[in-house]
């Protein structure tokens, strides 16, 4: 989606995608960016755009839409829904990919998650612990209700990973309405961010888990454009687009019973069913 958004000429969309910001209940990345650098980001937005940015983590954290708010008070949110079983399989892999989980299986990465809330088996590379804690970053209905408390359910538009793989035109469409552009305005719909196995290793540790003398001036260059740029053609160039392997059948099984009644009281609150969710 922040794909979609930031082609069109309406809508800015900053680089880096995902800021990290707001939320000082968050580990930060490398190092929270100061306001000049924050405000920095969009300096190229024109009067008539609406700005945006995309940090995923906002809606894992109770501190950020006070502080958004506070920040942008006339701010809108946009939230993507997917199957909370899905999302933890595909952060896994995502953190395996950038070399900051080293537990590759991952029933035993989430077999270890009560020792990691405890600060034991955490990789030195973890450079944000809490994404370690892969049920704990799932519940959307306790993470959406407190968003939905602080912004309002009028502010928030709140779309089902199924409706935009289903129908990705309809969807963008409703977003561009609920931003109050242009919802004519046609893009390529393409996927993007597939799942991808990093060529590399000891490459890929550079780029997402540098040495710890040269993080803070990695977190300096992210917030230079540019040079995010360039970090993003290494990632390309050390990445190889690869299926992600079929979980466990077991493993799925028992997830999918776990999270049935988080899903129920998700959908709920949306008013959507979601029961597809609960099936194995």
């Amino acid at each position: 989606m922040y794909e979609y958004l930031r082609v069109h000429p309406q809508v800015f969309m900053s680089v880096p995608k995902e800021p990290m910001y707001f939320g000082a209940d968050l580990t930060p990345r490398y190092r929270r960016m100061t306001d000049d650098e924050y405000l920095a980001l969009f300096s190229a937005a024109a009067p008539e755009q609406r700005a945006g940015e995309a940090s995923p983590w906002y809606l894992y954290s109770k501190d950020a839409p006070r502080e958004i708010l506070d920040f942008a008070p006339a701010a809108q949110a946009i939230v993507l829904l997917r199957n909370p079983v899905d999302v933890m399989y595909a952060q896994h892999s995502q953190l395996v990919f950038n070399r900051r989980e080293d537990i590759v299986d991952f029933g035993e990465a989430l077999a270890a998650e009560n020792d990691r809330l405890a600060g034991r088996r955490v990789p030195a590379d973890a450079l944000r612990p809490e994404a370690l804690y892969y049920r704990q970053s799932v519940r959307f209905a306790d993470q959406l209700r407190h968003w939905f408390d602080v912004f309002g359910r009028d502010r928030m538009n709140v779309i089902v990973f199924d409706d935009l793989v289903a129908d990705p035109r309809a969807a963008y469409r409703a977003t561009l309405e609920f931003l109050g552009v242009d919802a004519t305005y046609e893009v390529d719909l393409s996927v993007y961010n597939p799942n991808k196995r990093a060529r590399s290793g000891l490459v890929q540790r550079m780029i997402f888990a540098p040495p710890r003398p040269l993080r803070s001036l990695f977190g300096k260059l992210r917030a230079n454009p540019l040079a995010h740029r360039m970090r993003d053609r290494m990632v390309a160039a050390n990445s190889t687009q690869a299926a992600r392997a079929t979980m466990d059948p077991e493993l799925r099984k028992q997830l999918t019973g776990e999270f049935a009644p988080q899903v129920s009281e998700l959908g709920a609150l949306i008013g959507r069913d979601l029961s597809a969710w609960s099936r194995t």
